[in-house]
């Protein structure tokens, strides 16, 4: 089974089960009704947050380790360069 879908099942398992408590069909043991019902509704907005948090964090840790690589940054310029030189052999104007 691939990721996709086994994630795709998981969150369907779960979105089903939050509507099911948001909607009183299924009861939370041990919280008193009225804070369930102040808190549930919230809780979309706070997986939002707590996503877009970890996204930021993510990007910002990528940024912070990013390593330079200087030979492959030379190999780059040599691919460009035999490209130009290509390409003026076939009499296309570059630069």
């Amino acid at each position: 089974m691939a990721r996709l879908h086994r994630a795709a099942i998981y969150s369907s398992i779960l979105i089903s089960i939050y509507l099911l408590v948001l909607f009183d069909v299924l009861p939370i043991p041990l919280i008193d009704a009225s804070v369930a019902q102040e808190i549930l509704p919230v809780i979309p907005w706070w997986l939002l947050v707590s996503f877009g948090s970890y996204s930021l964090w993510s990007l910002g840790w990528g940024v912070f380790t990013f390593r330079d690589c200087p030979e492959a940054y030379h190999e780059l310029l040599q691919e460009i360069n035999e490209a130009k030189n290509d390409l003026r052999s076939r009499a296309v104007t570059v630069d």
